[in-house]
Parts: C-alpha cells; structure tokens; sequence
C-alpha cells in the first residue's frame, strides 16, 4: 500500500520491521521488489537488489535469485526504458546471474518493443540452441518479432512449427497473426484466420481481434459490416473500440456511420467516457454543426466529464489552472 501511494521509504521500513520477529525473508523482499517495480520505483528496486541501498541489509545471492531479477528486468521494460534493460542485461551476465526462460522471454519482448526484432529473432535462436523447452510466449513474442522483420510469411512458417511441436496458440497469437496480415491489408487471410478460433480450444477472439481490422481498413461500409459481425458472434466491444471508430470515422468526415457506432454503445448499455464524448465533438465540430457540439459538451461536463478546450465552443483553459487542465465554459 506504501508504494502504491510513492511512499518508498515508509515501504522500505514497514519491510524492515518483521527483522525484529525473524520474519524478514526472500520472499517478503520479493515481494517488495515486484511492488517497487509494479509502480514504476524501478530503479530503488534495483538500487535494494544490487545493495546499493543499505536501507535493507538482507544478502540476495545473485545465482539463486533468477525471479527477483526478472521482476526487475521487467520493471525497466514497462517504463519503456531500453537503454536501461540493455544495461541490466549485461549485469546479470557479469553477476553470473542464472537466466531462464522467462528471462529470454521478457529481453526478447524488449528488443521488438525496442525497435530492433531482428535481434530478438536471433536471440530466439540462441534459446533453441540452448535446449529449453519453448513455451507459447515466446512463440508469441517471435511470431511478432520475424513478422516485423522478415515479414508475415515467416510469421506463419514459425505459427506451424509451434502447432507441429503441440503448442496450442492462444487468442494472443492469433491477434499478433491477424495484426501483421491486416498491416499487409491482407484482410481475407485474416478473416479466415479469425474464423478458425476454436472455442473448443478454450480461445475465443476478443475486441483486439477486431481492432486490428478496424485499424487497417479504409472504407466505412467494409468496417461497419466488421463492427456488426463482432458484436453478432458475441464479442462486446470496448471504449476502445468505440473511441477507435468515432475518431476514424470523424477524421474522414463520415457523421451517418459515426452517430450508428455511437447509437450501438449506448444501445449496448456502454457510458460514453471522456475520449468518445470528444472524438463524437470533434467530429461535429469539424462539420460545423455548432450547436449540435455545445449540446454534447454541455452533457460531458454535467455527467463531470472534462471536455477539450475548443475555440469554436468558447472553451478554454484557465489561465491558473491549466497544469490541472481545468476547463472554464464561456458561451459566447
């Protein structure tokens, strides 16, 4: 609770209290460390680990320790912070730090989000090499990886190989197929891909699945006909799905299709949140139905909503309090 609040030293004494009973052990300083790094404290979780904080005097043995520095290996990840894996890679060859699966799995993902799949590709290699025993995740993860850069051919070579070795996929590689055939707009093989998730498997497409047609697909009526054939085979749309196709269709200029998407939320018994009440204003703005605008705008700040500034409205930012984005209304 300390450091979901930023607390970290008030974390860091309550974990030193239980010292006082013998009750401070590996698993309580695990336990700290995956909190630190769960609200982004990554670099005090690696400071404990590395004994850089004497704060906390119980010795890790590095060797021994693969989960706690995953968990930290992880923590650089979620930030985003590439540079920052890279270097905590490289320390736990140097502390002769044991590396497993997950280890492979997590530096793996880090490098395609990173920008540089190839080299994730290569390292997958090494993994085969290495003799472990591979595991849909990873799968996953290459899958992406050689789509991104070999191209999605490879994409579906690597697929069979793991079906052929009985790795069942989950709807998570089936979305990362579907998304790398639809950035090739290759919308029919997606679709009959989409169409051979089996239930009996225990995977069903989810609203990711159709993102990535709505994403890629450039004609209202072939994306209209997609959105009722999700919500036809039992898949409910998202806020992100509504917010996706306000904002598509208001960028085109299209008000008749995004008026039927926002109808379809409500009559889905879905609340309009903040982003679609603006995407639905945007669209109406653009159109220079004024009124129409300020109606809705009016509604959002009455449900205590925070609509954008926008000039044609009369809306702006407080001058005091524009850090908080407080919105002053003035009707002109």
């Amino acid at each position: 609770r300390y450091v979901s609040a930023h607390s970290v030293n008030d974390a860091i004494d309550t974990f030193n209290r239980p010292g006082e009973f013998n009750l401070k052990d590996h698993t309580s300083f695990s336990n700290l460390l995956d909190a630190l790094c769960e609200y982004k404290h990554v670099l005090e979780a690696q400071d404990l680990l590395f004994g850089n904080d004497n704060r906390v005097t119980l010795s890790v043995d590095p060797i021994g320790n693969t989960k706690i520095h995953n968990m930290v290996l992880r923590g650089w990840f979620k930030l985003g912070w590439w540079s920052k894996c890279n270097e905590f890679w490289e320390e736990m060859d140097k502390k002769g730090v044991h590396k497993d699966l997950h280890s492979y799995s997590i530096y793996m993902d880090i490098l395609c989000k990173g920008g540089k799949p190839w080299k994730a590709v290569k390292l997958f290699k090494e993994i085969k090499k290495k003799g472990f025993k591979l595991d849909v995740v990873v799968y996953n993860i290459v899958i992406r990886a050689i789509g991104l850069s070999h191209g999605v051919d490879f994409s579906i070579r690597v697929f069979r190989e793991m079906k052929e070795l009985g790795i069942k996929p989950t709807v998570v590689t089936y979305n990362t197929l579907i998304r790398l055939l639809c950035d090739c707009y290759r919308h029919k093989e997606a679709l009959a891909l989409l169409r051979t998730i089996m239930p009996s498997d225990g995977c069903h497409p989810t609203a990711v699945s159709y993102h990535c047609f709505f994403a890629s697909m450039e004609k209202p009526k072939q994306i209209l006909a997609m959105f009722d054939e999700m919500v036809e085979s039992g898949v409910r749309p998202t806020m992100d799905t509504y917010v996706m196709l306000l904002n598509k269709f208001g960028r085109w200029g299209f008000l008749r299709p995004v008026f039927m998407v926002w109808n379809k939320m409500k009559q889905l018994g879905c609340s309009p949140d903040a982003a679609a009440y603006n995407a639905l204003i945007d669209a109406l703005v653009d159109k220079a139905l004024i009124d129409m605008a300020r109606k809705y705008d009016e509604e959002m700040l009455a449900k205590g909503l925070s609509p954008k500034p926008r000039k044609e409205l009369g809306t702006k930012l407080l001058a005091a309090d524009e850090s908080q984005n407080t919105i002053q209304t003035q009707h002109y």
